[in-house]
């Protein structure tokens, strides 16, 4: 990864970026290993909330009645990571050095939408004074950051559905620069509200079947999603030296803007295109050298053709294979991106590729490899994550195995 500010410290060459730990939560699956089982399952029923969440296995009543749906989510997958590196102990040594960067789309939607309806039907009195500090999007970062102790930066990124793969890669560049030994890295949400299913159902973003089916031909839409995916990034040379389990190292990322449409892409994939290029460019890579592509994939008619085209023009015809994991997570709009790079990590480890589920009959338009109807063996080698936001924001990560 090269160094988008300063340089490492001490040395002419940036810090390789190593991911020691892994906490997911997704409909699913929670956990890594029902994660990856799930991502190899049929597709559940309806929308994709996340089953038997118990926020309480994290915090006591009292905390679990202050925190959102969606910072609970980010807490909890936190500390699966952290515990996954090998606990706050081993990663904390220096906790200034030690940040925590986090994305989110929407935030707390569900507490916004219970505290008006409180205040229509009781008056003001009856709004809740936590709020603010409950919906703001920072709240995740910020509980983490509080509850373990990190000192080190700790921010948000809101970039719509990007929001999780530009916190990964601003994370990562906290650690190739030298700022931070470790972050922990990622994004949640939880937009299944009334409010929220509604307004991406009436904006005909929603599929009207019930049906997420990437790259396919009668794709109409995604099916709404909720979770959180965490990383803990950490200085390859700290964790080397302190034995962790090294699961894969982030070697580049970029971020691009289509500067076209609030909600649509950009019909030719360019802005997506330059992206991908850039990431490559970071990555020091070749494009014959990315091994697969993990897809934003939302299975809308635009957004899919737009990165098929943009895949093309980056890769050839038909490129590496790809895959989206949408058609089993649903979209879940900023935590997508850091759902997708937990799922690009596994496959890394699993030496496999997981189906795009839902997808039928691609797309005669489409002129990519889709790995479709089962897994696909694979040698590992750098995967392509791509993230896609209304408001034309562009993501891209790179993810490859540990040399």
């Amino acid at each position: 990864m090269q160094i988008a500010w300063g340089k490492a410290a001490n040395s002419n060459q940036p810090n390789r970026v190593a991911i020691t730990g892994l906490g997911i939560i997704a409909c699913c699956g929670i956990g890594s290993e029902d994660f990856w089982n799930g991502l190899l399952a049929k597709p559940p029923q309806g929308i994709r909330v996340v089953p038997n969440f118990d926020p309480l296995l994290w915090f006591n009543p009292k905390e679990a009645r202050r925190v959102d749906r969606f910072s609970q989510f980010n807490v909890a997958a936190a500390q699966m990571a952290i515990e996954d590196s090998g606990g706050t102990d081993s990663l904390n040594s220096d906790p200034t050095k030690v940040g925590v960067i986090m994305g989110a789309g929407v935030g707390g939607l569900d507490t916004l939408e219970k505290q008006i309806i409180q205040m229509y039907e009781g008056g003001d009195r009856k709004v809740s004074p936590f709020l603010v500090p409950m919906m703001m999007a920072n709240a995740g970062c910020a509980n983490i950051s509080m509850r373990f102790g990190f000192h080190g930066p700790s921010e948000s990124i809101v970039t719509a559905c990007a929001s999780g793969t530009h916190a990964i890669g601003n994370a990562a560049r906290l650690i190739a620069s030298g700022r931070c030994d470790v972050v922990i890295a990622g994004a949640s949400e939880a937009p299944m509200t009334q409010v929220g299913k509604a307004a991406f159902a009436n904006m005909t973003a929603l599929s009207t079947i019930g049906i997420s089916r990437p790259f396919d031909k009668d794709r109409d839409g995604f099916m709404l999603g909720e979770g959180a995916g965490v990383l803990i990034l950490e200085e390859m040379n700290r964790a080397q030296e302190r034995g962790a389990s090294i699961y894969a190292e982030v070697l580049g990322a970029a971020s691009t803007a289509d500067a076209y449409h609030i909600t649509a892409p950009a019909p030719d994939g360019h802005g997506a295109a330059n992206c991908m290029e850039l990431a490559l460019a970071d990555a020091q890579l070749k494009p014959q050298e990315i091994a697969h592509i993990n897809a934003h994939g939302t299975s809308t008619p635009l957004n899919d053709k737009a990165e098929a085209d943009a895949i093309n023009k980056v890769f050839g015809t038909p490129g590496p294979p790809v895959t989206s994991i949408k058609g089993i997570t649903g979209h879940s709009a900023g935590s997508a991106g850091a759902i997708e790079a937990v799922a690009a990590v596994l496959t890394i480890r699993k030496k496999l590729i997981p189906p795009t589920a839902g997808l039928e009959s691609q797309d005669p338009e489409i002129h990519i490899d889709v790995v479709k109807a089962a897994p696909r063996a694979w040698e590992p080698g750098p995967i392509l994550s791509n993230s896609f936001g209304f408001g034309g924001h562009n993501g891209c990560i790179i993810i490859a195995p540990p040399k």
